[in-house]
């Protein structure tokens, strides 16, 4: 828990430091078109473009009573725990605004707990940073969780993971710390039905923009249910990573301007995970990767990031950027994570390992 406490402490004093690490130029939102599409409280989008991509439904927001009175459910947040968020598959399409894709940083385990539910993969959920969670049922619900293993309770009762769990009117939903990973993620069938923001009820913690992170007493209202039941009783995972934990890489754009190219990120020692890490990136210690001569005082100008660009400033650690990632960055990208790892940035903890490896 020491290492998720940093993780947290950290976060509060993230922006500053993740622009630095962006680059020259490098920032999450910029420019007049992006106050003009989300205010100034980054909490409702406005404007026609908005509306359109947000639909009509977010005009207004949701009234969780209005939810229990039409026979739709809600969830109590008894204690929030270490940081929860509301996620879904993020907002693509806003780059040129400046906002990012944000979403779930363990997109596959969201997908997952949807699926088991019988949710559209893209629906809204929990995302939780070493477990702590206590909810509350208004009106009979069914969840599933995923991603971290972590311990799970219903009314008492401790129940599995990666199935549907039935949870009836009253009963409080206890997900404990997890045993390894860092992120659990928790889907409601009908999902979690908060107003979204330009298309999305994703929290970007950079950016500012969607839904705050959860707090006692909060009520997070449940949509429809879809039609469809859950199609098993349980679902097959793979075991969970041996350590330490591999990023398959490819060439970035900029792999020349470094001693070695690719392999000088590839090494056997690999690289320790910092405390400064959150869902803007990830923050390496170890093997400093040394510019070419002819680079060493090369500048850049600014361009897009992906989730998963390795950036390497001036100090030579790398830098893995996740799924908060500034939407420009000025430093030289040394690899790219591949998309079928993304998944794994959002599970490793500070102090472990990373070993980067050609994929």
């Amino acid at each position: 828990m020491s290492a998720a406490g940093d993780d947290v402490t950290a976060r509060r004093r993230q922006t500053p430091s993740a622009a630095e690490a962006a680059g020259p130029g490098g920032r999450a939102a910029v420019g007049p078109e992006l106050r003009e599409a989300v205010g100034p409280e980054a909490r409702e989008a406005v404007g026609p473009e908005a509306r359109k991509a947000r639909g009509p439904e977010g005009k207004e927001g949701v009234d969780p009573e209005a939810r229990l009175a039409g026979g739709r459910g809600a969830l109590e947040v008894v204690d929030p725990g270490v940081l929860t968020l509301v996620q879904d598959l993020g907002r693509p399409g806003w780059a040129h605004v400046g906002v990012g894709r944000s979403g779930a940083a363990d997109a596959p385990a969201l997908r997952l707990a949807n699926r088991l539910v019988a949710n559209d993969e893209g629906a809204a959920g929990l995302e939780l940073l070493m477990g702590g969670l206590r909810l509350r049922a208004r009106g009979p619900l069914t969840i599933a969780c995923a991603g971290a293993p972590a311990p799970v309770r219903v009314g008492g009762v401790a129940v599995g993971m990666h199935a549907p769990v039935e949870v009836p009117d009253g009963a409080e939903v206890r997900v404990g710390a997890p045993s390894s990973g860092l992120r659990t993620y928790v889907a409601v069938r009908g999902g979690i039905d908060v107003p979204p923001v330009l298309g999305s009820r994703a929290s970007d913690r950079l950016g500012g923009i969607g839904p705050a992170a959860l707090a006692a007493g909060g009520v997070l209202p449940v949509g429809d249910p879809p039609s469809a039941w859950p199609p098993v009783d349980v679902a097959p995972v793979r075991p969970w990573p041996e350590r330490p934990w591999r990023l398959p890489v490819v060439a970035g754009p900029h792999a020349d301007w470094f001693e070695g190219g690719l392999d000088a990120l590839c090494g056997a020692d690999g690289y320790r995970v910092t405390p400064s890490s959150d869902r803007v990136a990830l923050r390496l210690d170890g093997p400093r990767v040394v510019r070419v001569r002819a680079r060493a005082a090369a500048e850049l100008p600014s361009a897009g990031l992906v989730p998963g660009a390795v950036q390497v400033p001036p100090d030579g650690l790398p830098v893995v950027f996740g799924v908060d990632h500034p939407v420009t960055g000025g430093y030289p990208v040394l690899a790219v994570v591949r998309a079928s790892a993304l998944g794994v940035l959002a599970q490793v903890r500070p102090g472990e390992r990373v070993r980067f490896v050609r994929g």
